[in-house]
């Protein structure tokens, strides 16, 4: 499950890692709902202190689908601060930096999994699925299908999006 966000007096700020990860040409995401319905999102989540990232993902993904992966290169990066986007009412004072690595499958583990509470189940995406579902960041839409042939080239820092 994801970690509570450090608070400063100011808001509240955690460094997050997000996995991509590819068999037989689909894309893992996990299915998670909200009031408007369903979405998707890349399996991972918060960093815990004296962890490192790839430990973090490791733990995330296998708490969110049951996958034991093997973590590959950092591809791509951004922050999303809560304020500037269409959840600003309930995320006003949220600043996540999002790290998101390639990653392999390894094999799936018997495990308790631990979701998060908005999590709904996982799902096994096409890349053509990808332009018709709701996806967060939404810019993932267009990028994922580069990525999973191979042939995205950046650029690997996003910026400030949703």
């Amino acid at each position: 499950m994801s970690e509570p966000f450090e608070t400063d007096g100011r808001g509240r700020k955690r460094n997050s890692c997000k996995a991509i990860i590819v068999m037989e040409g689909r894309l893992l995401l996990t299915v998670n709902r909200d009031r408007q319905g369903d979405f998707y999102l890349l399996p991972g989540g918060g960093q815990r202190f004296g962890e490192t990232l790839t430990e973090a993902l490791c733990r995330e993904v296998l708490e969110e689908t049951g996958w034991v992966i093997e973590p590959g290169r950092l591809i791509l990066a951004r922050d999303y601060i809560g304020a500037n986007h269409e959840f600003a009412e309930w995320e006003g004072d949220v600043h996540q930096t999002e790290l998101v690595f390639l990653a392999r499958p390894v094999h799936r583990k018997d495990v308790q999994r631990v979701p998060d509470p908005w999590q709904t189940g996982i799902e096994w995406v096409s890349p053509e699925a990808l332009g018709r579902i709701r996806i967060y960041p939404s810019i993932l839409a267009g990028i994922l299908p580069a990525v999973m042939s191979g042939e995205y080239e950046g650029p690997a820092y996003l910026g400030d999006v949703n």
